[in-house]
């Protein structure tokens, strides 16, 4: 029985000490890692969320760039921080792919602690628009008929705008050339001259270029039309089901960080979400709230590293 009721004593403290934690946290400024460089979604979304949390928490939640290796030098700074909840990553698709390209400093299935997704971006078929094709069916027909003849232009080896067409080319049984670039834009610009016939990009690397007709979207990879482009069907609606092909940008904690620092944070995200800031941004970048628990996003994660897996092993995708 005392046994017993020392046990129940310590829970209780415990929660007790849980919850203290939460109500004083942070304590000091918060780091929060993007580690790619600045510019792209995953700095947007890092600074949205580095200002909310600032506004809300009273502490400076300020953002670093530490870039390299497809975003495991940050990651790596992360998953070897102080499990207090004054570190965190932004992180994208890339975390996915990762664990299939490079050896890893780090765990990958043990290094994190999953807080929360922030925003979600299909890919976009994006051709020139003298191509004849009007749909991803027509697409598909025609690079049946000349294997290894068409060519998509990437940011680079096993980037999002590379593992997003591998994808489409392993559901689809097509042959089409990989060109990869170093960053989107001179990917664009090529697809846009006519010396590349096609990109898989992001929406908000496409969208000026869709929309001043210097590029014609096919299809989005998303499983329901984009509102941003709410007249372009899905790939899957256009030509091939089943495919979905979606970055994500969400924030991770190093594994250990109290529950409860992880779950207030999560409200806030949440709340940030809902803000007409956020829904603003969110439509400039042609991406949309994603919504998950903090479990949830980490069922999510791990979902994501098999799909991605898959494709980096069965294409044959190498790092550079």
């Amino acid at each position: 029985m005392r046994t017993m009721l020392l046990f129940k004593v310590a829970g209780v403290l415990l929660a007790l000490t849980a919850v203290a934690t939460a109500q004083e946290y942070p304590t000091k400024p918060v780091r929060i890692i993007v580690p790619f460089p600045p510019g792209a979604i995953n700095d947007t979304v890092g600074r949205m969320v580095a200002t909310h949390l600032s506004n809300r928490l009273g502490k400076q939640f300020l953002v670093e760039n530490r870039a390299g290796a497809g975003g495991v030098v940050g990651a790596e700074l992360v998953a070897n921080a102080p499990k207090d909840g004054h570190t965190l990553l932004i992180v994208s698709l890339a975390i996915t792919v990762n664990p299939w390209l490079y050896a890893l400093p780090y765990d990958h299935a043990k290094a994190w602690a999953p807080v929360a997704p922030v925003a979600t971006a299909p890919n976009v078929i994006a051709i020139h628009p003298d191509l004849p094709f009007k749909s991803v069916k027509d697409l598909i027909e025609a690079a049946k008929k000349q294997p290894g003849k068409l060519q998509y232009g990437s940011s680079g080896v096993g980037t999002f705008l590379h593992l997003g067409p591998e994808l489409f080319k392993l559901m689809a049984g097509v042959d089409i050339l990989h060109i990869p670039y170093k960053g989107a834009a001179p990917a664009m610009i090529d697809v846009i001259g006519g010396r590349t016939q096609m990109a898989f990009g992001s929406i908000p690397s496409s969208i000026t270029h869709l929309r001043s007709g210097k590029l014609r979207a096919l299809g989005v990879g998303a499983a329901t039309r984009s509102t941003t482009l709410p007249d372009v069907p899905t790939v899957s609606e256009s030509g091939l089901p089943g495919y979905e092909a979606a970055n994500w940008i969400g924030v991770v904690a190093p594994a250990g960080t109290p529950p409860a620092i992880i779950e207030k944070l999560q409200k806030e995200i949440a709340l940030m979400q809902d803000t007409p800031e956020a829904q603003k941004q969110f439509a400039n970048e042609g991406a949309e709230a994603l919504r998950m628990s903090s479990a949830d996003f980490g069922k999510f994660i791990a979902s994501e590293t098999v799909k991605w897996g898959r494709v980096v092993k069965e294409a044959g995708i190498k790092a550079q």
